[in-house]
């Protein structure tokens, strides 16, 4: 299993809102695809997965506002 972080998407980045998931708990996701979309004071960004993994797990609500590094998500590995 491994964790799942909101995602620095600028230098000056502290905090963001995760504003919609793009995954439900169970489903597969490859490297590439888009997990989660996060609000920053400049942008919308749709942030994508780094490592393919199976959902399992939720932590972070549409509309919370959380730290950035803060783990947001979990996952099983794929081979």
């Amino acid at each position: 299993m491994f964790d799942i972080k909101l995602t620095k998407l600028g230098q000056t980045m502290e905090e963001g809102t995760v504003t919609a998931w793009f995954k439900t708990v169970g489903e597969r996701f490859e490297v590439g695809d888009p997990l989660y979309e996060c609000e920053t004071e400049k942008a919308l960004t749709e942030v994508e997965a780094t490592r393919a993994g199976i959902l399992r797990e939720i932590l972070v609500s549409d509309g919370d506002v959380v730290e950035v590094g803060t783990v947001i998500a979990r996952a099983d590995e794929v081979d």
